[in-house]
């Protein structure tokens, strides 16, 4: 059985566009969940292997919505990563 691959946008903010270059890319992923999508950015390798790592707090948001790990990704979305917001 072949896993359908599906066209996604990714949006990163703050620090994590710092690091991986660019706010903005288009890329096609067998993903199915966002939290499967971010380990895929990971197994890319430096600077998504530091900056999406696990034991980082990272926030996500699935079409402008905050969103879990466990969230379906659906075709043509739009995923968001960013640090935590610290205020004060």
């Amino acid at each position: 059985m072949s896993v359908a691959s599906k066209r996604i946008t990714v949006r990163y903010f703050a620090s994590i566009r710092e690091a991986v270059g660019c706010g903005q890319e288009t890329l096609q992923t067998q993903a199915d969940t966002l939290g499967a999508l971010r380990d895929e950015l990971i197994a890319r390798g430096q600077p998504w292997a530091d900056c999406l790592a696990r034991e980082r707090a990272v926030r996500m948001a699935l079409n402008q919505v905050m969103a879990r790990d466990t969230d379906a990704l659906p075709e043509a979305a739009e995923a968001a990563f960013f640090p935590p917001v610290t205020g004060g």
